[in-house]
């Protein structure tokens, strides 16, 4: 008997209820959201919370309005743990962890929530990737695209010293999400106008994956699947400078491997969260619409959020394809579900089953 089609979101993010953030992270400066759900904020830092989505109870109302069968619920960028004290970071990521384990298991239906380790301490992270796995249930880990390392480096998620970390993700079958965020603490510019939102958190995305393929990690680590959110957008309009710089510069990238051999491999996932058709068009041409996947990032004014400012909302950028041809109907039911299936589970079709199973449950 057939069944209807599901529309999955692989990018989506949830903030706790002010009551449900233990007060040390209020006590310490880290995180925590005002009492009246109006601001999440940090030391020296807040932003508005601009919708009730970014809260369980409506989120999970949202969902019903515009029939998202199933979220992916990342981790919530703030809580990456870049700069804090060692004891402070474990907690803090221990919280972020905790509390989306939480949701999926009892939200199981609606949510696929990921964890969050940090790379700079690598034994830590690994026996977090353990906990999680093994005792929490998760099946996808967030990585930000750079992080501070234990001396105040910043670094690419995918330098060498962070192989052991892709290697236990990929004898966990793992799904991977890479994100940016934290660019304006090494990125000497004056943060205005939204930079480092608008501009750099994309050329994050596209330093990562050009590490991701030069390393070689997808075809190293095969159990590993990664995605990068926001399209990998300028990694999109960049691939011809880097063959070409690869080819014509060899001795910069001796034992690297050439950039050709990642587009459209297998185990390499984008979303959807690209603005416009023709940057979607690019992607699709690119990478091959089997590698591409629904992603929303809501609540966020940046996500596909309803919005007649912005003429917005969530699916839009699939509907405005289709009506130009640049995907089929066929096409965009792949990125909802398939590819997101896929990107989940890997080839494991049991695993497969058993999602579609509690989605439609």
């Amino acid at each position: 008997m057939s069944r209807k089609k599901l529309r999955i979101n692989g990018h989506s993010h949830l903030l706790p209820y002010p009551e449900d953030i233990p007060q040390f992270m209020h006590d310490k400066g880290i995180f925590w959201v005002d009492k009246d759900r109006k601001f999440m904020l940090q030391k020296d830092w807040s932003r508005p919370v601009t919708d009730s989505s970014f809260f369980l109870d409506e989120k999970l109302a949202w969902m019903e309005k515009y029939k998202i069968d199933h979220a992916v619920v990342l981790n919530l960028s703030q809580l990456y743990g870049n700069g804090l004290r060692l004891e402070e970071m474990k907690q803090a990521l221990r919280f972020q962890n905790d509390f989306n384990a939480r949701i999926q298991k009892e939200n199981p239906s609606k949510f696929t929530c990921g964890f969050v380790i940090h790379p700079g301490f690598i034994r830590g992270a690994l026996w977090e990737i353990e906990r999680c796995v093994e005792v929490l249930g998760m099946q996808l880990l967030c990585l930000p695209t750079h992080y501070m390392d234990t001396i105040g480096t910043w670094r690419c998620i995918f330098d060498e010293e962070n192989e052991p970390i892709f290697e236990l993700a990929s004898k966990y079958n793992l799904a991977v999400e890479i994100h940016p965020y934290d660019g304006e603490k090494f990125i000497k510019l004056q943060n205005t106008a939204w930079r480092f939102h608008l501009i750099w958190m994309l050329a994050q995305c596209a330093d990562a994956y050009h590490f991701l393929t030069l390393n070689g990690y997808a075809d190293k680590y095969p159990g590993m699947r990664t995605c990068f959110a926001h399209g990998g957008q300028l990694a999109q309009m960049n691939l011809g400078r880097r063959i070409q710089g690869f080819d014509g510069r060899p001795d910069l990238f001796e034992g690297k491997v050439h950039p050709r051999k990642a587009v459209g491999h297998k185990n390499i996932f984008f979303d959807t969260l690209v603005h416009d058709t023709g940057s979607l068009e690019l992607l699709v041409k690119n990478q091959g619409v089997q590698q591409v996947l629904v992603g929303l990032d809501d609540p966020y004014p940046l996500g596909e959020m309803e919005s007649e400012m912005q003429s917005s909302y969530p699916g839009k950028i699939l509907d405005l394809a289709k009506d130009r041809e640049i995907i089929t109907e066929a096409d965009a039911a792949l990125m909802w579900e398939d590819n997101v299936l896929q990107w989940l589970c890997g080839d494991d079709e049991a695993a497969k089953e058993k999602l579609i199973k509690r989605i439609l449950s």
